[in-house]
């Protein structure tokens, strides 16, 4: 059979398909993708050209995963402050499980939708699964962190984490990509909602957060993330050199044990975030801290810090 009997081409050319397919589309609406967003979840969103100068070290990944690309939508979800907040991590972790399925969700849902409209769309994750292929270099094809502060959404804070000026840094990010231009983007904020408390410098229980500005990536993330990533394949190598389960235990313990196997059954868990717990900056969160600081670190900061001295 010739492909132009196929019943399949048949059909795609009688609804105009091929005309459709070669036609040359005008921007698209930014204000109707941001009305999309939010309506598929989002609490709030940017616009970035690919090409803007501040993700230039970021562009060979970002077209790499999608070639097209030619605009991207970075938005966020807010988290349950209070359940970041809570002493126990199992709380913590089940928030940002959740929110994390929420905003691949959404991100899923914009792309379907666009998609259906004949718009090119992919949204990468946010933040597992990665390109483990690549490990111990960059995984991640899409740096959300720099793609949001070029959107509008916020500026790095003291610890490195993204402060949204309403929401704060309870927020986790997400990325879509579009192969088409919008009719307007959005730029960077004039002021940066970090307000210098440096109070994540006083709770973090590693110094991965220096007074001075220095930031120690390396340490956090193999304090916080030590079941996963470089973590996860010392606990198997200690496992391997293990000559029987005394041997083992002398040099693991159960506790941690156990956190490897929550980490594998059910997801991430962190062993601190308490940096992000204790930032009082951002609209929505900064008025306990503004009322009555002793009683918002006797209330916030002094528990996270007992709990990691005991």
């Amino acid at each position: 059979m010739r492909i132009d009997e196929h019943p399949t081409v048949k059909r795609f050319r009688e609804k105009g398909g091929a005309e459709s397919l070669l036609s040359v589309r005008d921007k698209l609406d930014a204000n109707w993708i941001k009305e999309l967003v939010l309506e598929a979840g989002a609490d709030d969103v940017g616009l970035v050209e690919v090409d803007r100068p501040e993700l230039a070290d970021q562009r060979e990944d970002m077209l790499r995963v999608f070639p097209q690309t030619r605009t991207l939508v970075s938005f966020v979800r807010k988290v349950n402050r209070e359940n970041i907040r809570c002493i126990s991590r199992s709380v913590s972790d089940l928030e940002y499980l959740q929110t994390f399925d929420e905003v691949n969700g959404v991100a899923r849902k914009v792309t379907s939708t666009l998609e259906e409209n004949g718009i090119g769309a992919l949204n990468t994750s946010s933040g597992f699964p990665m390109d483990l292929a690549f490990w111990p270099g960059k995984m991640w094809p899409v740096s959300h962190k720099p793609i949001a502060v070029a959107a509008g959404l916020g500026h790095m804070g003291h610890h490195r984490l993204v402060i949204n000026p309403r929401f704060g840094n309870f927020i986790i990010l997400g990325t879509i990509h579009i192969d088409q231009e919008v009719t307007a983007y959005d730029t960077p904020l004039d002021f940066n909602p970090c307000i210098e408390c440096k109070l994540c410098v006083s709770v973090c229980p590693i110094g991965a957060i220096g007074r001075d500005g220095h930031f120690n990536f390396m340490t956090c993330m193999t304090h916080n993330y030590r079941d996963r990533l470089g973590g996860f394949s010392d606990w198997v190598e200690r496992v391997a050199s293990s000559r029987n389960a005394r041997d083992y235990r002398q040099k693991v313990s159960d506790s941690e044990t156990v956190s490897v196997w929550q980490s594998l059954s059910y997801g991430v868990s962190n062993k601190c975030s308490y940096c992000m717990a204790v930032c009082p900056a951002g609209e929505a969160v900064i008025g306990p801290f503004l009322a009555d600081r002793k009683a918002y670190t006797k209330k916030v900061v002094k528990p996270l810090q007992d709990k990691e001295e005991t």
